[in-house]
């Protein structure tokens, strides 16, 4: 019923799930034959669906080196992750895991669930890595050694400062974006990006997740993570993990709202990183997630929920995103609307409320000035009504047809 109830108050979101649901099945039967490679792919749909989903907007050879570098770099953050494996451990694996990944025989038991799976049985990535195309293969081991590098650093040093933050989101996400970058050139679809720009794309959706995902980190057992900088949440309580509890709910807010403007600081360079993007599919690819993230974000700022549970955008309206996402004119406006959603979210009375509107307002003229906004349905502003009986009444002939199948085949079975 709850399924039913989101279609009844987001009529709108009943197409795109459809064809969310059947780009989804495509993708999962489209899945290569041979064992290493449909581990991969499989691997890849089990750690990651919406990742799954938006690689196959990509060309096979491109898709190919993308699911590998995504897997190699999954491997490597399963290991950071893992708070039971002390440090003496923990730091010679990561420094040295680009190297491993030329040797069909290492796997190392770490992670739980599908990521223990996926450590258990890495001979099947390393099998597929070097398949890959030389220039593919040096991309992906030159940013695993420097993130390797960097989370080995962190291991032993606590996130204090907003530099310390830059950097630490830089060794994590940054060089993602920069290896995605050189990976986009490999194909020969791409110009090489600038770094700055690559490494902005990486911060902006690692800073959305490190504040999305606040309670989970803190709650993390062995041992906390704790990834917010110490001079932005010492200005409102004296640890971090205080903020999840309730006679802290103002300071809490704050400290979030303070954390998003942060976040907010690469908008115009991911904006200007993928207004250059040529190749329609890499366009697509880069896009989604990043309108992903703006929403987000707009759903966090001043959300006291993300210290009590999990904020994240409903299935339908991430269905629409990836629907919608055609060209850079649909991304402007995306972030437009959900940067006015953030600015009708603003209290005057917040300690950062000036920089935060003069942020958002920087991304509204940035979008406003490309002039490539044409006529399309809002995100966030209702375009239909509230309820439409023709989504409700296809429904309601699918559960039929379904209904009537189902009866059939018992009828068959006595």
């Amino acid at each position: 019923m709850g399924c039913l109830g989101a279609i009844l108050k987001h009529p709108g979101d009943f197409y795109p799930l459809m064809k969310l649901k059947m780009v989804a099945s495509n993708a999962e039967k489209q899945i290569p034959p041979q064992p290493h490679w449909a581990f991969c792919y499989s691997m890849l749909h089990k750690v990651s669906r919406s990742f799954a989903l938006v690689i196959q907007q990509l060309g096979t050879e491109l898709r190919d080196a993308v699911c590998i570098f995504y897997l190699v770099l999954r491997a490597l953050d399963t290991v950071e992750d893992d708070t039971s494996i002390c440090t003496d451990v923990k730091v010679p694996i990561l420094k040295a895991f680009h190297q491993h990944v030329y040797d069909k025989e290492w796997h190392f038991p770490c992670g739980t669930k599908e990521y223990k799976v996926l450590m258990d049985q890495f001979h099947h990535v390393s099998m597929a890595f070097l398949e890959l195309g030389k220039r593919y293969q040096e991309a992906i081991e030159d940013i695993t050694k420097k993130m390797g590098e960097g989370m080995a650093k962190f291991v032993c040093k606590e996130v204090e400062t907003v530099d310390d933050y830059d950097e630490y989101c830089h060794y994590v996400a940054g060089l993602v974006g920069l290896g995605l970058s050189k990976l986009f050139h490999a194909s020969g679809d791409e110009d090489l990006a600038p770094d700055s720009l690559s490494n902005s794309m990486g911060l902006f959706l690692q800073k959305t997740n490190i504040i999305r995902d606040y309670l989970e980190d803190i709650n993390e057992i062995p041992k906390s993570r704790m990834f917010w900088p110490r001079q932005v949440w010492s200005k409102y309580i004296n640890k971090l993990e205080d903020l999840k509890y309730e006679e802290n709910s103002e300071e809490a807010v704050q400290c979030l709202n303070d954390m998003v403007t942060n976040a907010l600081t690469h908008v115009e360079d991911c904006l200007t990183y993928m207004s250059a993007l040529k190749d329609p599919s890499i366009f697509r690819f880069c896009a989604i997630p990043q309108i992903m993230a703006i929403g987000t974000l707009a759903l966090c700022y001043n959300n006291i929920e993300v210290f009590r549970g999990v904020v994240k955008m409903r299935r339908g309206l991430t269905a629409k995103v990836i629907h919608r996402t055609r060209t850079m004119a649909d991304v402007y406006g995306a972030f437009y609307d959900f940067s006015c959603m953030l600015k009708s979210k603003v209290h005057k009375n917040d300690p950062n409320a000036t920089k935060t509107l003069s942020r958002i307002e920087a991304t509204q003229k940035a979008c406003k000035d490309a002039g490539l906004q044409n006529k399309r349905k809002s995100y966030i502003l209702p375009s239909e009504p509230r309820y439409s009986f023709v989504p409700v009444i296809v429904l309601l002939i699918i559960l039929a047809i379904l209904l009537a199948h189902l009866f059939a085949r018992r009828s068959n079975n006595r």
